[in-house]
């Protein structure tokens, strides 16, 4: 083992994510890359073609009997619980039984000896429907009074009613806000291997590896115990490998167990994104009263989502939503309530932000209107309006760490936003006189995002930490790599701990069998509650190696420390890996289980009070964009973003987060849209339909710096803070900057109250709106 000198990987530096060059050499395992064992089966999913139906009929017979075909699984083969759903509801089930509730629903699945043999038996399956009436959006649902698929939340503190009644302005509106397709570059895949007795292991692409192995266990009938869920990364999840794998997994292993053979399923793009949930998209209905200044006074709204044919995660991000409906901003008298709509489409699902982007856009059009009817720009009424320390949100939660005015006035000054607000405005006006095609848009925009899963009970991890003789270190934890950086951070806290060299820590792949009762790799929590994990575990081995090391070496316990490649016993520095063995041969306990849950924590659903979020991320974003008034098209000219990542764990990774989230939301929120047919099937389900951003769609200049200054507050991982949903979020900017674009027509005396995503078509019409 090398002796250190110089030690990398320590935490608060740049450090090279640990698959970084295996990606780029192509040389990182995903499951698909995987060895598959000897006569691996494959699996192929048969998918409704009707939204809403009594199943009459079907014929498998042509299936079974097609080239290779080894049988054909149906919800009668399930051995134990048909149902998938994470959650108490018992509404997801793997195989429809009787009815289809969406156009793509899984039906059965042909297993065959190679994938293309069982896609084309798949193929050959006749159903017979008697359909029924849907609906596919919210307000066609509320309608037809379909209901809700769970229970919907209001947050409410003071009088909202009373409050709008008396303000001396009040806007009335409706906003329209777009879903969006996860788009992993992976898709989903899973691989069983059936073991002896009742044993199994899933290889598999999932955020949530304890949930499929509860959801294995049911489908099988089987203890948690003899299910083994294996996780070494993901090639993207977002959100879309939270719950939407169980289905796949499940598939895996029944037909494994069923043929004891491994089992292997990976569906097409084309029924990878039927099939599976996305993001929530919402109606809102919202109402907001404010004074002459442009101070908000009261807000009401309604958000109406479409949640799909079941519950899924609709509850939790429904309820999210409303926890974000205020953004940034203090709202004095506030009543707002979640509609979790039934609708005869795929349940969807979580994605980053899980909610909280569609509350926060809510927000930004309540300012964004403020300030055209008070003729302001709004970055006045959004200073105006932030929360200041001691205030409370709509949920009873005080806010005691804001720092966006900082933020704003460094990257006001940063992005020199007055100046070119100005130049803006001057070129606009040029174009109108002069019939200019070309029109721009700037504007800032703010994010505070609060940090936990709502579900008190997810705000925990476990750990597993090995030093082996030769002084190597095996490092396990309960969350997943994506692509984020995760395991890299988390070995960066045990390198620190350690002081050694992150060339020591070998990260090993999550499994059930290392770490027990995982939560989800989700709501941005991945590195806060593993990396603490992670720590506790390093704690109790150096602590018992401070006892051995005090003893033989026969210093001061408080003499003893943990220095750059070495251990400090008085006035001797003894090597790492000399100390290590030393204790192997003295039999010191070198392992140890960490485990941390999070502290403070506490929400009341009933009352809608309390405590959901440990802290909350901060950030802001200046975009400007040029608008082609003849296309509705236009490309993002400039960004400047300064992000809250706390104490950051590592700089480099955390920056590629930001900007990665900051494409994203802007790809959510212009160019990606969900279209559903009269017949109620997704047409926008290919790269061919559904366009997600470009290489050449990113910003022309995109500046993006870390709030190096910012240290949490609360006592997280490090003083770092969350980085993966916040900065999501930021992409509103853009979207505000083409609304201002599109105003220009109607010299700022109306907004474009442009629904989402602003497609060049939407801003088209818009713009025909307003001219003159």
């Amino acid at each position: 083992m090398k002796d250190e000198t110089t030690i990398r990987g320590l935490a608060h530096t740049d450090t090279i994510h640990d698959s970084a060059i295996k990606q780029v050499t192509g040389r990182a395992e995903y499951t698909d890359d995987l060895n598959e064992p000897y006569r691996t089966l494959h699996a192929y999913l048969g998918l409704s073609q009707c939204a809403h139906g009594r199943i009459k009929s079907i014929d498998l017979d042509a299936a079974r009997r097609a080239p290779g075909v080894i049988g054909v699984l149906t919800a009668e083969d399930i051995p134990g619980v048909n149902d998938v759903a994470p959650n108490d509801k018992h509404d997801d089930p793997i195989f429809a039984e009787g009815e289809v509730k969406f156009w793509g629903q899984p039906m059965f699945a042909v297993v065959a000896e190679t994938r293309d043999q069982a896609r084309r038996a798949a193929h050959h399956v006749k159903v017979e429907y008697e359909e029924l009436p849907f609906a596919l959006d919210p307000m066609a649902a509320k309608e037809a009074d379909l209901g809700y698929v769970t229970e919907p939340l209001t947050l409410r503190r003071g009088d909202a009613g009373a409050a709008m009644q008396t303000a001396p302005n009040r806007i009335k509106r409706r906003f329209s806000i777009g879903g969006q397709d996860h788009f992993y570059l992976e898709g989903q895949i899973a691989m069983a291997i059936p073991g002896e007795d009742d044993d199994v292991i899933i290889n598999v692409s999932t955020q949530h590896p304890t949930e499929v192995q509860h959801m294995v266990s049911h489908a099988l009938g089987v203890p948690s115990h003899s299910v083994v869920v294996n996780v070494r990364r993901m090639g993207g999840g977002f959100g879309g490998k939270e719950t939407q794998m169980n289905l796949f997994a499940c598939v895996a292993a029944i037909a494994a167990k069923r043929w004891n053979r491994a089992v292997k399923i990976r569906p097409d793009r084309d029924d990878d994104m039927t099939a599976t949930g996305k993001r929530h998209d919402f109606v809102v209905d919202y109402e907001v009263g404010f004074d002459d200044d442009g101070r908000i006074l009261a807000v009401e709204g309604d958000w109406y989502a479409r949640c799909g044919f079941s519950s899924d995660l609709s509850g939790p991000v429904t309820d999210r939503a409303l926890f974000h409906c205020d953004n940034a901003y203090f709202y004095p008298d506030v009543r707002v309530s979640s509609h979790p709509m039934r609708t005869n489409t795929v349940s969807n699902t979580a994605f980053r932000g899980f909610g909280g982007p569609q509350g926060v856009i809510v927000a930004e059009r309540i300012v964004e209107e403020i300030a055209y009817a008070l003729q302001r720009d709004p970055l006045e009424i959004r200073k105006l309006n932030l929360y200041q320390n001691g205030q409370l949100t709509p949920y009873h939660q005080e806010v005691t760490d804001q720092i966006l005015p900082r933020i704003f006035d460094e990257l006001e000054a940063d992005s020199d936003y007055h100046a070119r607000r100005q130049a803006v405005l001057d070129w606009n006006a040029k174009a109108a006189r002069d019939g200019g095609v070309i029109r721009k848009g700037i504007a800032i925009t703010p994010v505070k995002f609060g940090i936990s899963f709502t579900a008190t009970w997810f705000n925990q991890a476990g750990a597993l930490i090995h030093i082996y003789s030769d002084g190597s270190i095996a490092l396990n934890h309960g969350g997943t790599e994506m692509g984020q950086g995760l395991n890299t951070k988390v070995a960066q806290v045990v390198a620190e701990a350690f002081q050694c060299d992150i060339g020591r820590i070998k990260i090993t792949k999550t499994t059930t069998e290392k770490v027990p009762n995982t939560s989800a790799t989700a709501a941005s929590s991945g590195t806060d509650l593993n990396g603490m994990a992670a720590l506790d575990a390093a704690e109790q081995i150096k602590a018992r190696i401070i006892d051995f090391v005090s003893e033989r070496w026969q210093a001061p316990r408080d003499e003893v420390k943990f220095v750059p490649g070495h251990i400090r016993a008085g006035d001797r520095d003894i090597r790492f890996d000399e100390v290590i063995a030393a204790a192997y041969m003295a039999r010191v306990h070198l392992s140890a289980a960490g485990f941390y849950k999070t502290p403070k924590i506490h929400w009341d659903r009933a009352t809608g009070r309390g405590r959901p979020f440990y802290y909350y991320a901060y950030g802001a974003s200046v975009s400007e964009v040029s608008v082609d008034t003849l296309t509705g098209e236009y490309v993002i000219d400039r960004v400047d973003v300064i992000h809250d990542a706390g104490r950051s764990l590592n700089p480099a990774i955390d920056k590629g987060q930001v900007e990665g989230a900051f494409v994203q939301g802007t790809g959510w929120l212009t160019c990606e849209e969900l279209w559903w047919d009269q017949k109620g099937r997704l047409r926008t389900h290919a790269p061919s339909t559904y366009k997600i951003p470009l290489a050449s769609d990113k910003p022309r200049i995109f500046n993006v710096k870390l709030a190096d200054w910012s240290e949490n507050s609360e006592r997280s991982i490090k003083r770092s803070k969350a980085v993966g949903e916040p900065p999501f979020m930021l992409g509103i900017s853009v979207f505000e900057a083409i609304n201002m674009a599109v105003a220009s027509f109607s010299d700022y005396r109306e907004p474009a109250l442009l629904d989402a995503p602003a497609t060049p078509e939407r801003v088209l019409m818009a713009i025909e709106k307003l001219r003159p």
